[in-house]
């Protein structure tokens, strides 16, 4: 059974660092969430690290960006772990091949920019479909559009057996008051009809690897109990706490504030049923990060 709390600082003393997802706990898609931007700044001035845990397909410096876009100032947090560099690693290592049909975002083209992680990198290169060994999703190329769209040419990739690596395993995202699809919906609507799809973000392992390594490099040897994720997908960001054994704080107020009824805190019978319904055991819940 969740655990209801008013404020990170009631449980801030029993870990030693955080990863913290970011759209819907500390920013919205469009600014800076000040509160939560305060909780970890105040966790931070008392020792804590914090590494942003992120199913941005981005790499690490254009989530900087964005994150100074929104407003979001640096002294919140320490590091950054996203999915678009644990899968830009996997695609570099040759997992779908070196001939790869993209599909993303307009200016999602950086995703495919060197790395400099990678030793003896395969020389990757954007072919249309029909040429393509496999294929990279960064994202929808209309986040507004049903994934069901995709579906002529997901037949014809799984006819020729192509491998999907999804680079953020998010299904939605609310940008503001807008809900917009994600590149997690379309690896999922490939699984379903039978193709093959490789992820590298939240829940998946590869990403906490990241983030674990993104901590020691802060010189931080933060055993797995004393780390605390938090997040708004019972889906990816409580789903991986529990498949990495890590403690979790989940955020009801983001993706699923109606159905937990969240306008400050969530209402304990909706969170409860929610929660039931989900499969998902959070160690604690608040409804805003804070």
């Amino acid at each position: 059974m969740t655990r209801i709390i008013t404020h990170l600082i009631d449980v801030a003393a029993q870990y030693d660092a955080l990863f913290v997802d970011l759209w819907g706990c500390l920013h919205n898609g469009v600014s800076a969430l000040p509160d939560a931007v305060a909780a970890l700044q105040h966790y931070r001035t008392s020792g804590g690290a914090v590494v942003l845990v992120t199913n941005s397909p981005r790499p690490r410096a254009g989530v900087e960006k964005q994150l100074t876009s929104f407003g979001v100032p640096e002294n919140c947090w320490d590091t950054i772990a996203t999915s678009g560099d644990s899968a830009r690693s996997a695609m570099f290592r040759g997992v779908v091949g070196r001939k790869v049909w993209h599909i993303g975002y307009p200016g999602d083209e950086r995703f495919f920019e060197p790395i400099g992680v990678v030793e003896d990198p395969v020389d990757i290169q954007p072919v249309p479909l029909e040429e393509a060994e496999g294929i990279v999703c960064t994202g929808p190329r209309d986040p507004l559009a049903d994934p069901s769209v995709m579906r002529p040419e997901f037949l014809m990739a799984k006819q020729r057996g192509l491998k999907l690596l999804c680079a953020n395993p998010d299904i939605i995202v609310d940008r503001g008051e807008q809900r917009e699809w994600c590149a997690g919906a379309l690896a999922q609507l490939y699984g379903e009809m039978g193709g093959e799809s490789l992820y590298f973000g939240k829940p998946h392992p590869p990403i906490y690897d990241l983030a674990r390594r993104r901590l020691a490099a802060l010189g931080r040897d933060v055993p797995d109990n004393r780390i605390l994720a938090i997040g708004d997908g019972v889906l990816t960001d409580i789903a991986g706490a529990m498949g990495e054994d890590l403690d979790s704080l989940f955020i009801s107020g983001g993706l699923a504030a109606a159905e937990t009824q969240t306008e400050v805190q969530p209402d304990p019978g909706a969170l409860a049923s929610y929660l039931q319904h989900e499969m998902s055991s959070p160690t604690f819940t608040i409804g805003f990060l804070r």
